[in-house]
Formats: C-alpha cells, sequence, structure tokens
C-alpha cells in the first residue's frame, strides 16, 4: 500500500506566489468575533479572492496537485462509505454526539437524529427546527442538550434574530426530552451570560452539570457585561430537567481591572486573542481531570468539585497560537492536544506562506502529580498537504482513536478534510490516513468542509458544513483494535474512560 510518501511541496505547492502577507496580517489580527464561522440564520456568504489566486487555484487543479472541485480523495486505508446531504434544516453543520444506535447532529438550524446501526445507510429519525447558532450539542440518557449562542428574540424554537443590546434578548442552553428518539420534546431552557457557544457535560448518576463556555462581552450587552473571565455552570436534574439552573460562575482568569486576568492579546501580543472567556472544554470525568481552550490561554483544571473547578496550570503560545480552540487528553491523562483556529474557520491557513506551525495542533505533556501538575509544550502537528486559496481549512474537532498503548486521533480541518494521526511521541507526531474533498468554490471564499470528525464503535462519522454527514471506514493495523472497544455514549468534550 503506497500512503502518504509524496513530499509536502509536491503535493501542495498553493499559497506561495498569492498575495498571502496581507492575508496573513488579517489572519493574526483577527478578534475573537470570528472565532468559528457564524452566519447566524442566513446561508454562508462567499467572499471573493483575487484574480491570481483565482487562476493559481485553477493551475493547481489542472496540474492534479489539489483535488478538482468537489472531488472526493483519500489515502488506500479510508472508505467512503456514504454521504447523507442536508435535508429540512439548511443551515451550518456543527457537532456531533453518539448514543447506542443513533448520531446526533447539531445544525445551526436545529438539529437531525441518524439511526446508524447501518452504518453503510444511516436513516433519519427526527430533524427539530430550533434555529441559534451553533447549536453545539450533547446527549446523556433521555436528555439531548443545545447551545445557542446568537441572540434571539425569546428561547422558543420559533424565535428570530434580535440584537443582543437589547435587555429582552435571549442566548444559553436548550434541553429536551429524548425518550422518544423520533419525537424529541423541548422541557427546559437556561440563559447564561454571553451565551453558549459551545458546552461540556459532567454527568453524575442524578444530575447532569453543563460547563457552558462563551466569550466577546461588550459594555454594550445587558447580559453579557465584561469581565467575562470563567464559565457558567448549570445544574441540570435527571428527573426534573424542567428545573435546570445556573448555580455558578467559577473565575478561571482572577485579576484586576474591566478585563480580569487572561491573555491581554494585541496590542501587547500581536496577533493573539484577548482572553474573555473560553471556547471550548474538555473533561475527563473518570479523573476529575479538565482542559480548557480558552481563546488566549490553555488550562488545565480540577473538577474533583464540579461545582467548584480548581485551575491547576495555565499556558500561553504568543508565537503562534491565534486562538485557543479545543482541547483533548490522550487516554493515560499525560497529555493534552490544543488546537489554534487561526482565522476563526473561514480563512486559508493551509498553505506554504501560513507554515506548519499555525493554524494547527499543540502536544503538551502533562508533567507532576495532583495540583503540582504542568503542562510542558512539545510539538505542533498540521495536516501535510496544501490546501487551496479559497478553501477554509485550520485545526477543528477532533476524538481518539482507542488504542491501547498508543495515542491516536482523527480530526477535522474544514476543507482540509479528516485526518487520522498519531502522536504516540509527542515530539514527532505523524499522519497516518486521510479524506477530503476539492475546493467547495475555485473563484470565491466559500465555507464548508468537516466540523467534526469523530471515531464511534468501529466507524469515523464526519459532520460536513456543507456536503453532509459523512461515514468513513478506516482499516489499518495501527488502528484495527479500537474496533473491539464499543461504547453506549459518546460526547467527545466527556472522554470516556474507553478500557474500563
Amino acid at each position: 500500500m503506497i500512503l502518504l510518501k509524496e513530499s509536502r511541496t509536491r503535493r501542495r505547492r498553493l499559497g506561495v506566489a498569492a498575495a498571502a502577507a496581507g492575508l496573513l496580517a488579517a489572519l493574526l489580527t483577527a478578534g475573537p468575533a470570528v472565532a468559528t464561522p457564524d452566519p447566524g440564520d442566513g446561508p454562508t456568504a462567499g467572499k471573493g479572492v483575487s484574480k491570481s489566486t483565482e487562476a493559481e487555484v485553477k493551475a493547481a487543479i489542472a496540474d492534479g496537485e489539489i483535488p478538482g472541485q468537489d472531488e472526493i480523495v483519500h489515502s488506500d486505508n479510508i472508505e467512503h462509505l456514504v454521504n447523507i446531504p442536508k435535508d429540512a434544516l439548511p443551515g451550518t453543520n456543527s457537532d456531533l454526539a453518539f448514543q447506542g444506535r443513533y448520531a446526533f447532529s447539531g445544525n445551526y438550524d436545529g438539529f437531525r437524529i441518524f439511526d446508524i446501526s447501518n452504518p453503510k445507510a444511516p436513516k433519519t429519525v427526527a430533524q427539530v427546527l430550533c434555529p441559534g447558532s451553533q447549536n453545539d450539542i450533547s446527549v446523556s440518557g433521555n436528555l439531548l442538550f443545545l447551545s445557542t449562542d446568537s441572540s434571539r428574540s425569546d428561547s422558543s424554537c420559533s424565535s428570530t434574530t434580535q440584537p443582543a443590546t437589547e435587555k429582552s434578548s435571549w442566548e444559553g442552553m436548550k434541553v429536551f426530552d429524548i425518550s422518544d428518539k423520533t419525537n424529541p420534546k423541548y422541557v427546559a431552557a437556561v440563559e447564561t451570560a454571553c451565551g453558549s457557544h459551545t458546552h461540556t457535560l459532567v454527568p453524575e448518576r442524578r444530575n447532569v452539570y453543563l460547563y457552558v463556555s462563551s466569550y466577546s462581552p461588550s459594555a454594550t450587552y445587558p447580559d453579557c457585561q465584561p469581565p467575562h473571565d470563567g464559565i457558567s455552570v448549570i445544574k441540570v436534574p435527571r428527573n426534573a430537567p424542567e428545573k435546570a439552573a445556573v448555580v455558578g460562575f467559577p473565575v478561571l482568569f482572577p485579576g484586576e481591572g474591566p478585563d480580569g486576568g487572561g491573555n491581554p492579546g494585541s496590542p501587547t501580543n500581536p496577533g493573539v486573542s484577548k482572553t474573555t472567556g473560553c471556547h471550548d472544554i474538555t473533561v475527563l470525568p473518570d479523573k476529575d481531570l479538565a482542559a480548557g481552550a480558552c481563546m488566549g490561554d490553555g488550562i488545565l483544571f480540577s473538577i474533583k468539585d464540579p461545582e467548584n473547578p480548581k485551575v491547576i496550570d495555565r499556558v500561553q503560545d504568543n508565537v503562534n497560537f491565534a486562538f485557543w480552540h479545543s482541547a483533548t487528553f490522550n487516554q493515560k491523562a499525560n497529555k493534552v492536544v490544543f488546537t489554534d483556529e487561526l482565522g476563526g474557520g473561514g480563512a486559508a491557513t493551509c498553505n506554504a506562506q501560513i507554515g506548519p506551525n499555525r493554524g494547527a495542533d499543540g502536544i503538551y505533556d502533562i508533567v507532576g502529580k495532583g495540583d503540582q501538575r504542568k503542562l510542558v509544550f512539545r510539538s505542533y502537528f498540521k495536516i501535510p498537504r496544501y490546501q487551496a486559496d479559497t478553501e477554509n481549512c485550520v485545526a477543528h474537532n477532533g476524538s481518539l482513536i482507542p488504542v491501547k498503548g498508543k495515542d491516536l486521533m482523527v480530526q477535522a480541518w474544514y476543507q482540509g478534510g479528516v485526518s487520522v494521526w498519531d502522536f504516540t511521541d509527542s515530539s514527532k507526531p505523524r499522519e497516518i490516513a486521510y479524506f477530503e474533498r476539492g475546493p467547495l468554490n475555485t473563484s470565491t471564499m466559500q465555507t464548508g468542509g468537516a466540523w467534526s470528525a469523530y471515531y464511534y464503535n468501529g466507524y469515523i462519522y464526519s459532520n460536513d458544513i456543507a456536503k453532509g454527514f459523512d461515514v468513513l471506514k478506516l482499516s489499518d493495523k495501527r488502528t484495527d483494535p479500537a474496533k473491539k472497544v464499543r461504547l453506549g455514549e459518546l460526547n467527545v468534550q466527556t472522554q470516556p474512560d474507553y478500557f474500563d
């Protein structure tokens, strides 16, 4: 089998001749307001590129350097089983969650439930219209949770957009009863400061705690005032979800002044996002441990007391990280992979001009014990295939592939596709498989590609922003042992102990 033997420069010469100096400057000064694609309630609009960039993309396709428009390519050890296009919900596809034979697909217009008992032929079980970006999604038992991070007229599923400057506007968490997968029922809503960009479950027997991540406060927003230097904690009683409520707002970045104590961002640290909250949090409930990707900071914290998390360590990368986006532990909990969403997921950052260390993963070892543990940087990982300058591409959501003794991960890279990589050696990560499509458009920057790519019960499931729901089969002796691991439920930001 021939796999990934070709040189990086031969496979992708794109980006060298483009007018990238201006693009790079724009990326490095991008503010947190563009942390992820946020088209609101309408379709994503394309952004024009220069004639020279358009010509370069078309020439690269003609020369075979990149796939043709919408063309699918992949390594020999991945098979594309099926694509299910978007249906009743035309908005941006977002995150995924799993339970038993079901996959739950978030979408800016609501969510969709698939029966994946036959991964080659997923069937739609339900589609729920409930607009509100990003509709980050998770499930626990009979409950489904949905994040709303766009200002709405009220908490209902028939709400409309309304300015955040109006006190009556609503953003936060929605809770659904999914005991009947064919007929989910909306049972509760909880408003949170600055809305809910993402959320993370800390499940217990009687209650589910939600860590709500949000950011970008403004003195003009009545419900999102600075400093916004922590997270909202919601407690949801399983037997009475209608009683869900905020039980605390732990400050993770204490400091004096109106901005708290997080990374000050530009101009102190040019090109780095100012920390005004967290973007995403991943927890290891079995280890009472969590990692937070918080705009300009990465943090490690204890969740022994889930209502009062305690920061253990905090790191910054003011050279190569623009926006700390998400975190993934390895199984032994002695490493964390943080992602940098340079350009907010709406820019072409997988090219020669940006290079291998920006818009990448940062691999950190966890050294020490207990509350003395520290995060120690080891290396960066970025996909080794350049993308067209009309393709948004940057590190995004992924999950572990559970193989004992190995640190393997599958990850989405927007229009960079899906990458499988090995970080068992923290200092020498390498890709072992990939799947991608050619650019959505060769004349404009059009947002698309894989938002999330997760391994669940023997298959890789990917939610493509524009193309829909993809199922991939990975066949490789390095990853095949993972097929023996079966889970009853998976919310990737609530990492399980795969081998317990």
